[in-house]
């Protein structure tokens, strides 16, 4: 099927490795002109052999100034911006939150909410100039449940879609359509360190934590990255047009995290 994608200009932010990576080749396939940053240049190198025709910057998105000159260099090399995937996060610490440091907090909430702030601020004037612009911001199942243990993570994510229906409010005018994706439990390293300290909090073993987070879905299976990469292709798509606003669960029906 075409998804009208030949061409759409798409910056993906953390977009090397994990889900990132996985919305960055699957819009790449569909035709699209792509652009990805990261703070890992192993990673972006590794990306950038194997997806022929992607760009790369290195760039810390809770860094605003380093978000300006990535927007920039962005806009440069694709001539311009019509999709703009706000994908950068972090774990943050787990511990009770009378035990949780305070760094790592601010931490996360930096990379997990400030960040998309920066790069939407900055993007509107260029999606303004798009026939079909969209913006698409990962949250998480942890953004309508509480997460114990991980505090910093959940307010993060619940703030992604606040920010998210407050901005789709704010930019439809120029039609401009703004989406939250959440994320359940997505297969790859990452969740693989979060069982891990969770287990070590509570006192577990890894296959007990991850059989009780699996068990919170009626279909007990992790989700594939790939999976929320086709669900962000098409709400760029012009067949998203009239979807805006919306807090979107890729996440196999999890009833609660534990």
């Amino acid at each position: 099927m075409d998804m009208g994608l030949k061409d759409m200009r798409v910056l993906v932010t953390a977009g090397a490795s994990g889900i990132g990576a996985a919305v960055a080749r699957a819009f790449h396939a569909e035709g699209a002109r792509v652009h990805v940053c990261d703070v890992d240049a192993e990673a972006l190198a590794a990306i950038g052999r194997d997806v022929p025709g992607l760009s790369t910057s290195i760039c810390d998105v809770s860094d605003r100034t380093a978000v300006a000159a990535l927007i920039d260099e962005t806009v440069a090399r694709l001539g311009g911006l019509d999709c703009l995937v706000n994908n950068a996060g972090i774990a943050g610490p787990t511990a009770p939150v009378h035990e949780m440091d305070p760094d790592g907090w601010e931490e996360c909430i930096a990379v997990c909410l400030n960040s998309q702030f920066y790069t939407t601020r900055l993007a509107v004037a260029h999606l303004r100039a798009s026939s079909n612009p969209s913006i698409i911001n990962l949250s998480s199942a942890a953004g309508k449940y509480g997460f114990p243990n991980r505090s910093a993570y959940a307010a993060a994510k619940w703030g992604v879609i606040g920010f998210t229906k407050t901005i789709s409010r704010e930019l439809g005018g120029f039609g401009i359509r703004c989406n939250a994706i959440l994320p359940g439990v997505v297969a790859g390293d990452r969740i693989n360190r979060v069982i891990a300290a969770k287990a070590e909090t509570m006192g577990r073993t890894f296959e007990d934590v991850e059989a009780g987070m699996l068990d919170q879905g009626s279909i007990r299976e992790m989700i594939a990255p790939e999976q929320l990469a086709e669900m962000m292709l098409f709400l760029a798509s012009p067949r998203g047009r009239t979807i805006s606003g919306q807090a979107i669960s890729v996440d196999a029906d999890l009833q609660a995290l534990v």
